[in-house]
C-alpha cells in the first residue's frame, strides 16, 4: 500500500490524503476474472487517487452506509457506490484465490485483495442512489442487471492501457496538482460536461474566472446513453472553443475517464469530490446536473450541498444564460428585465436537432469554429 501526502495542489484531497496505489508486482500468477472498460477506467482512478479516499472496492460497511447515508463508515461525504459485481461461482473462486488478477481485452492490469464477499438489496440500491425504482432510468437499469454479489478489497494498478488521441488529455491528480502550482493558481474552478459546449456555457465558464485564477474543464469520457455526444466531438469541440476564445494560461482542459451514472443530486457531489481530488477548490454546478429526463428537480443538484457542509469545496450556483436582444448581451432572470420575445435560449435539444439537420445555428448559440468541429463528423452522438 502506497498512500501519499496531500501534495502540492491548493486544496487538500478528499480524506486528506492521496492515494496512490501503483505498484509493479506480477499478477500473471493468479487466478484472472475479465472486467469491462468502465470498470477498468474505475480501478485506474482509485489507484491515481481520483477516487480518494479509496483504495478499492467499497467492502460491505462502507457500501450500506452509502447507499443509506451517502457517506462512507468513518461519515465521510461519499455518494456513489464504486463495486465489483460478480456470479456466485466467480464469488467463490475469489474468495478461495485471496488475490485474483483483473483483466482488460486479454491483459492482467491490477490485483484485487479480496476482503469482502456480499449479497447486496439492488431495490435498496436504486431508491438511495437514484431516487427511483423506474427501469427507464439507466442507472436503475444498470442496478437490477448486475450480478448477485459484491466484492471488496483493495487494488493494486499494474499495467495501464495503450495511449489513444483521447487518453492523451487524461491526467491524474498529482499532475494537477502540479500544473497548478507551476502556474501559480490559488483558486481553481472546475467545469463538469458530458456535452459539446454553447455559448452559454462559455459566458458561464468565463463568469467564473473574474473571481477564480483558473479554469479547469473537465469532460467527461465514458459510457454515456444513445443522444448524448461521442467523446471526439467534446474533446474537438473544447480544443477548438479554449484555443480561439480562451486567455492563455487561465483555463486546462483534461478529461476525466468514468461513466456517467445519470444520478443527479448524488452524483453532483461524486463529480465534486474528484474534482476536489484534483485540486479544484470549486465547482460549478448547474441546473439539472447529471439528470436524465425528469427524474430530478432542476436544483436537486445544489440543494444537496446544504446536506454536506463539510465536502471541502465551494459550489457555484448560475442561473440560466440567454442572449437578450434588447440589452445586447448575454444574461440571466437576475439582471435582465426583458420579457421572453427578447430572449433567445439556447437549447441543447435545439442545437443536436440543427447539427443532425446540419443547419448553421446563430452565433448566439454555438461558436463557428465550434459547430465546424461537429460537421466534420459523420455522427457527433452515441447511437
Amino acid at each position: 500500500m502506497i498512500i501519499l501526502a496531500s501534495g502540492t495542489g491548493v486544496s487538500k484531497p478528499h480524506g486528506g490524503k492521496l492515494v496512490n496505489r501503483i505498484t509493479n508486482k506480477d499478477p500473471n500468477q493468479l487466478f484472472s476474472i475479465p472486467i469491462n472498460s468502465d470498470l477498468a477506467n474505475d480501478v485506474e482512478n482509485i489507484a491515481d487517487g481520483i477516487f480518494s479516499p479509496l483504495e478499492g472496492f467499497l467492502v460491505r460497511e462502507d457500501y450500506e452506509q452509502v447507499i443509506t447515508k451517502g457517506r462512507l463508515a468513518n461519515d465521510l461525504p461519499w455518494t456513489i457506490p464504486i463495486v465489483l459485481d460478480v456470479d456466485n461461482n466467480t464469488a467463490k473462486k475469489m474468495k478461495d484465490a485471496g488475490d485474483v488478477a483483473l483483466n482488460l481485452n486479454g491483459t492482467n492490469f491490477a490485483i484485487l485483495h479480496v476482503e469482502d464477499v456480499y449479497t447486496f438489496d439492488k431495490e435498496k440500491t436504486a431508491i438511495g442512489v437514484y431516487g427511483t425504482l423506474d427501469q427507464n432510468h439507466p442507472g436503475v437499469t444498470k442496478t437490477m442487471t448486475m450480478k448477485e454479489f459484491l466484492v471488496g478489497g483493495k487494488i493494486d494498478y499494474v499495467k495501464r492501457p495503450q495511449e489513444t488521441p483521447i487518453r492523451r488529455y487524461r491526467k491524474s491528480p498529482l499532475e494537477t496538482r502540479e500544473l497548478f502550482e507551476r502556474v501559480g493558481w490559488k483558486t481553481i474552478v472546475a467545469f463538469q460536461t458530458r456535452n459539446v459546449p454553447h455559448v452559454a456555457h462559455e459566458m458561464l465558464q468565463k463568469a467564473s474566472l473574474n473571481t477564480h485564477d483558473g479554469l479547469f474543464i473537465n469532460p467527461l469520457i465514458g459510457k454515456k446513453k444513445s443522444g448524448d455526444y461521442k467523446d471526439e466531438a467534446i474533446v474537438g469541440s473544447y480544443e477548438t472553443l479554449i484555443k480561439n476564445y480562451y486567455p492563455k494560461n487561465r483555463c486546462h482542459l483534461a478529461t476525466l475517464h468514468t461513466e456517467m451514472r445519470y444520478a443527479g443530486p448524488k452524483e453532483a457531489i461524486h463529480h465534486s469530490i474528484m474534482r476536489k481530488n484534483f485540486g479544484c477548490t470549486s465547482i460549478i454546478i448547474g441546473r439539472d446536473h447529471a439528470g436524465v429526463g425528469s427524474y430530478y428537480d432542476p436544483f436537486a443538484a445544489q440543494k444537496i450541498f446544504d446536506e454536506y457542509p463539510d465536502i471541502g469545496i465551494e459550489p457555484m450556483f448560475f442561473p440560466a444564460f440567454f442572449y437578450c436582444k434588447k440589452c445586447l448581451s448575454f444574461a440571466s432572470e437576475r439582471n435582465c428585465p426583458h420579457g421572453t420575445e427578447f430572449q433567445e435560449q439556447l437549447s441543447g435539444t435545439k442545437l443536436r436537432k440543427m447539427i443532425l439537420e446540419k443547419q448553421k445555428p446563430s452565433e448566439y448559440m454555438i461558436r463557428p469554429e465550434v459547430f465546424d468541429v461537429l460537421l466534420k463528423l459523420q455522427n457527433p452522438f452515441v447511437d
